[in-house]
């Protein structure tokens, strides 16, 4: 675990240093949470973390969450800049989004797909529990 940085992180610096779509880097660490930043466009994963809660926050563009009950019916919140939304733990979801960047919450450690996700994980998601922000 890296320590705290010893500056301020300004987020849309920290966005300009990469390029690639749902390949969170972490901009710093608070208790056991990781604050996360990523690019997004196109689908994500079904997928689902049974033990925890997960944060979005919108920062540019926008950024959708379908959602999957357990017996099976979806609906899908759609989120644009400035807005927030929690996924309940152990809720199945699959982000999509025609473009934007979101800022997440997320224990350090938890896997961007999830405990279990559905199907194939696309080319263009990257399946990992965060990058260092300067690292891919």
């Amino acid at each position: 675990m890296t320590t705290q940085p010893a500056q301020p992180v300004n987020l849309t610096e920290a966005l300009a240093s990469f390029d690639e779509v749902y390949s969170p880097r972490i901009v710093t660490r608070m208790n056991d949470y990781d604050v996360r930043i990523a690019h997004t466009r196109g689908e994500h994963v079904w997928h689902v973390h049974e033990d925890t809660d997960e944060f979005f926050l919108v920062l540019d563009g926008r950024f959708d969450v379908a959602l999957r009950d357990p017996d099976g019916a979806e609906r899908t919140v759609v989120l644009h800049r400035g807005d927030t939304f929690v996924v309940p733990r152990g809720t199945e979801h699959k982000p999509s989004s025609p473009g934007g960047s979101i800022l997440m919450f997320e224990p350090s450690g938890t896997s961007t797909t999830g405990d279990r996700h559905e199907g194939d994980v696309p080319a263009h998601v990257d399946s990992t529990t965060g990058h260092e922000l300067g690292t891919a």
